[in-house]
Parts: C-alpha cells; structure tokens; sequence
C-alpha cells in the first residue's frame, strides 16, 4: 500500500514537466506575436519553468527510488517466504516422493521456478501498478486538455491489446515448455556429477558428453523459441507508441489550424505525455511476458505444495519413547513397485533388548527398520511401541528417540566433527571423540591433517567406505536415543574392526532397545533373540545357540562363514 501511494505522488509530480514545456511554449508564441512582451521577462519566466521541471523531477525519481525500496524489497521477503514454505514442504514429503521424482528438478522448481515467481510479485506487480496509476492521471490530463485529440491519440490502443493477448498466451505454452526442459537439464546434471566416478571408472565421458549435448540443444530450442515470441513485444509497442506520435502531430497539427487547439505548446505537451507512456506501454510485454512466466512456474510449484505428506503427525502433543517395540501381523508393499516387502511379520524386543535380523537380500530386513522410524507406514497389521500404537505418538518425538545407521552411510560436505555432532548439535568435543572411539574410527581421524576439523567432500566422499560407515556408527550413539538401528552397517569394515566395533556397541547399548540387521553371524551372534526373513516372512528365530543346532538357513550360513574364516 505504501508502494502504490508512492506511485502516485511520484506520478503526479513526473505531469508537471509537459504542463511546463507546453507553458514555455505558449509564452515563446506570444513573445513572437507580441514584440512588445519584454525578452527579459520570458527568459525570467522559462528560467523558473526550467527549474521547476528540475526540482518535480528530482522529486518523482526519489519517489520512484522509495517505490521501488517498497515493491521489489516487498518482493524479495515473498522469495524468502517461498522457498522456505517448498524446502519445508520438501522435507515433509514421504520416501516415496523422492523415488518418483529427480534431485534436479526439485532444485530447478526451488531456484528458477520460485525466482519466476518473485519476478511477477516485485517487478511485474510494480510496473502494473506503476501503468496503470500512469494511464489513468495522464489521460485525465490529456482529456482536460483536448478530449478529441485524446480520442485520436488512443486510437492504436485496441490493436495494442489485441496483440497482448494473443503474444501472452503463446509465452505461456512456451514458457511452461521450458521450464520442463530447464529441470531435465538440472536433473541430468546432478545425477551426472553425484556418479562421476563410475562414469569414469567405465570411461564413458564422452557418451556421456553426447548426451548433455543433445539435452542442452533441445532445451536451447525451446529456449529460442519463447525468446522469440518475447522478442516481439518491444517493437511492436515502440512502434505502437510511434503512431501514437504521428497522430498527436498530425491531427494536433489540423486541429491548430483549425483554431480547436488554441496553442501549438498542447501538441508538444500531447507529444510528451504520448512518450511518457511509451515505456509502461513498452513494459506491457515485458510483464505480461513475466506474469506468464511466474503462471507456469507457480503451477510447477502448486504440483509439490498440494500433495499431502503420507506421513504425518497426527499427535501434536510431546510423547516420551522408553523402547520396548511389538510388530504384529506387519505387512507392508511397497507403492511404487506393488513388492510386498512383509508379510504377516510378528516379534516384540523389550527395552534393553537386542535384536538381530538376517536374510538374504531383498528379504525385507531394511523395511522393518523404516517401518519402525515411519519411513513409511504399514499396510496392515500394527507396531506399538510401548504399548502404543506408532502412528499416535508424537512423530518427532519418535524420531529423536532413534538413532539409526543406514545401509548407505551418507555424510554431508561439513567437518568430521559436524558430521558427528549431526547426531547432537550442542556435544562436546570429548563426547565427539568418545562416540569416535566407541565407532574405532578415532585413530582413523587422528591420522588427517587437519584431524576431526577435516572437511569432507560431497556425501563424504574423502573417506573410505568403511570410515563413513564408523562415523555414521559414531553419529548415532552420541545421540543417546533409547533405539538405535543398525542396517548392514559394518559390511565394509574387516573382522577384526568389526569384533572391536561390536565389543564397543556392547557397552553403549546395554539398557538401549538395539536392532541390528546384517548378513554376517558375528554381528548377530551376541544378540538377545535372532530372527531369519525370506521373501518377508520370517522363517527362523531364537538365540544363537538355538539356531546353530536347528537345521535350516542359520545353521548353513554360520557354517559356510565359519570355514571362510578358517580359510582366511
């Protein structure tokens, strides 16, 4: 509101120039039909007009400037609002969000898309308000003057609008293609520089190379093609304003002879009000161009803040998680690919308790894990933790009662230390180091230069595979949660550093609910019960010695890792 206020002071006072020229041109007309007019008093009285041209500019451009300080800073705290409104929405969505859709194209939709946005908010909404207030106090004047000559003088204005219309909606098609073809490129960018090194290591840069080619030119076709359309909007309103100027000249012109028009300075005043709103005239395309830009791109956006999160807390209320957790009857299949990951799956793990959980791959060992931390929600059957079912306590609460390690360690471009204290922001450094130690990954650490302030590369790409593994194992336990799952989270650490690891985890988690999924007996061995899953059913369960003496997938997979050890 301030912003349009400002607008019209400054609107105002930017109508006092042509008033001026067109009274200097009058008292020039009359010093040159009148002799007897002192030249001295004209000088005097065009001396004044031209200072004050000079002062009411001066005074509508610092309007402008505060206009402007207005609308577009108005503008930028819309952007901030914005991309905190997708990047939180982003962050609600659920698992299956992120496997239907591409990297690239989310950041394409929080950068470019939410930048298009911003542009028809700030800018666009500026020069509209700014043409409209112009339009209405210019024509006022022109009409006070000479309504007939303003009559003529908006003659080209139908066919302005006409072509408007039809130019903008043509912008919108090709904008909204664009868009689509920006993103591709955004997303086949990122996923190129994520997998660089297996692009190298099979030597298929330029394969590679040929394709990002072939994407770009058909993105700079689309590209070409709204810059075409666009393109025709600024000469076709400058020249719809130079017709605008032979008008007001020639039938300006007549009407003097004529005697309607009393004073040639009306016509140089029509000629500048005519180029006064050459630009707003000229911006029309522009913005139009714009608000069909920001259309398409708020649709894009519209797509992902429409869609209801399929994992929501419905519990508003603080909900304290001690550990003990029941499955029973879980199933759950996977939406994206219809697999059913569970079937019918029951156990309970009191708090204290370790759990381990064994099967060969894809038999369903990591879902549980994210049907414990609501990842994903089950499809039918019930999990209760304490005596409640999941889904009504707090969801945040829930997941700051775990700790979890993934199957795939993922670091973030930060300090080891960081990394570590991702777990728990306001650790110390000898709780940093102690979780290190706990994770055998201390030594490790000590041995970098610039030790635990050591800046990782992306996803943690400086360290090893089992080094990312460790510290990921080290994020967790400083957390001190009451659960803490571990998935197949030592496959790329060697025995010996595995049994250390173990011993450790003994400790940590003595009076902590521990879930522990792996393919190798000695992870499970020590565990409180052990349950066998195939094509998610389980199909064994006990202690270690039970199972070492039943016959069946335990019993042979202890057996064949033990003669591997022996032959190592």
């Amino acid at each position: 509101m301030l912003g349009i206020l400002f607008t019209i002071i400054a609107q105002i006072f930017m109508l006092f120039t042509p008033k001026l020229i067109s009274q200097s041109f009058d008292s020039i007309e009359k010093f040159s039909r009148n002799q007897s007019i002192s030249s001295d008093v004209i000088q005097a009285e065009l001396i004044n007009n031209i200072l004050l041209i000079i002062g009411t500019t001066i005074i509508a451009g610092f309007l402008t400037f505060l206009m402007r300080q207005t609308l577009i800073v108005m503008s930028r705290h819309i952007e901030f609002d914005l991309k905190n409104e997708v990047f939180k929405q982003y962050e609600n969505l659920s698992q299956n969000f992120y496997k239907k859709n591409r990297t690239g194209d989310l950041m394409n939709r929080i950068s470019e898309d939410v930048s298009k946005v911003r542009m028809y908010v700030g800018p666009a909404v500026m020069y509209t308000i700014n043409t409209i207030i112009r339009f209405t106090i210019v024509i006022l004047y022109m009409y006070n003057v000479s309504p007939r000559l303003t009559l003529y003088t908006l003659l080209p204005l139908p066919l302005l609008s006409y072509a408007i219309f039809k130019l903008s909606s043509e912008i919108n098609k090709r904008s909204t293609t664009f868009q689509q073809y920006l993103s591709k490129v955004s997303s086949f960018s990122q996923e190129i520089f994520s997998g660089i090194r297996v692009i190298k290591a099979y030597s298929l840069e330029n394969q590679h190379q040929n394709n990002m080619v072939d994407l770009a030119h058909e993105s700079k076709s689309k590209s070409l093609d709204l810059a075409r359309v666009q393109s025709l909007f600024g000469p076709l309103m400058l020249a719809l304003i130079g017709i605008s100027n032979l008008v007001v000249i020639y039938f300006g012109g007549l009407m003097y002879i004529e005697g309607t028009i009393k004073s040639i300075g009306t016509i140089a005043e029509f000629i500048l009000y005519v180029n006064m709103l050459t630009w707003p005239v000229a911006s029309l395309g522009w913005v139009s161009s714009m608000v069909q830009e920001a259309e398409a791109s708020q649709k894009r956006l519209n797509e992902f803040l429409k869609i209801e999160p399929e994992i929501t807390n419905t519990n508003p209320g603080h909900s304290t998680v001690e550990g003990t957790i029941v499955f029973d009857n879980v199933s759950y299949r996977y939406e994206d690919t219809n697999i059913m990951a569970l079937k019918n799956i029951s156990f309970t793990i009191k708090r204290g308790e370790t759990l381990a959980i064994l099967g060969n791959t894809g038999s369903g060992k990591s879902t549980i894990l994210s049907l414990i931390s609501r990842i994903y929600d089950v499809t039918s059957g019930t999990i209760k933790v304490d005596g409640k079912e999941i889904s009504t306590l707090n969801l945040f609460d829930l997941r700051n009662s775990i700790g979890i390690v993934p199957q795939d360690a993922f670091l973030f471009s930060d300090s080891i230390k960081n990394n570590i204290k991702f777990g728990k922001e306001n650790a110390t450094d000898d709780e940093v180091m102690t979780a290190a130690k706990n994770a055998v990954v201390h030594k490790n650490i000590m041995g970098f230069k610039n030790q635990y302030e050591t800046v990782l590369g992306e996803r943690g790409i400086t360290l090893s595979g089992g080094q990312k593994q460790r510290v990921s194992i080290a994020r967790a336990i400083i957390k001190n949660p009451p659960i803490l799952l571990f998935d197949d989270c030592l496959s790329a650490v060697d025995t010996e550093t595995e049994e250390a690891i173990l011993n450790n985890l003994f400790e940590v988690c003595k009076d902590k609910t521990t879930i522990i999924v792996s393919h190798r007996i000695s992870s499970a061995k020590n565990a409180d019960r052990i349950i066998i899953l195939d094509e998610g059913k389980i199909i064994q369960q006990g202690s270690h010695n039970q199972l070492i003496n039943e016959e069946g997938y335990y019993a042979s997979l202890y057996l064949k890792q033990l003669s591997e050890k022996e032959l190592l």
